[in-house]
């Protein structure tokens, strides 16, 4: 059987602020050639889709910062890579990310991620 190798990297994510995140490592994943066609072919469904522009109602009890910390973690941004993109000190951020779970009723920076990206705060990028 033959593997493929995908290589998944940020391709410059867009912001609300300034689009200055950094570039975040890639990532090599070896898949088998079905599972990489099967994977293109959601991804081309999913990009056909009419995109929902409803943002969540709990999103309204977010402040901007609080809304841009989000936005920055659902691109894989640590608290030190947010806190010098927005010239914050880390404690700041870190109580931001901690707003952020709490207002939202979430457990974690994972379930965070999901949240943006469900709720389309962030889209994923086509290659």
């Amino acid at each position: 059987m033959t593997m493929s190798t995908a290589v998944l990297a940020d391709a410059g994510t867009q912001t609300s602020y300034d689009g200055r995140w950094r570039p975040r490592t890639p990532i090599s994943v070896q898949l088998e050639p079905r599972t990489m066609e099967s994977l293109r072919s959601a991804l081309r469904r999913r990009a056909e889709e009419p995109v929902s522009r409803t943002v969540p109602r709990e999103v309204s009890r977010l402040t901007e910062r609080e809304l841009t910390v989000l936005r920055a973690m659902a691109t894989g941004a640590s608290n030190a890579e947010i806190a010098a993109d927005l010239y914050l000190s880390i404690a700041t951020v870190k109580t931001h990310v901690a707003r952020v779970l709490s207002k939202l009723h979430l457990r974690d920076r994972t379930q965070a991620v999901v949240f943006a990206y469900e709720s389309r705060l962030v889209v994923p990028q086509s290659t």
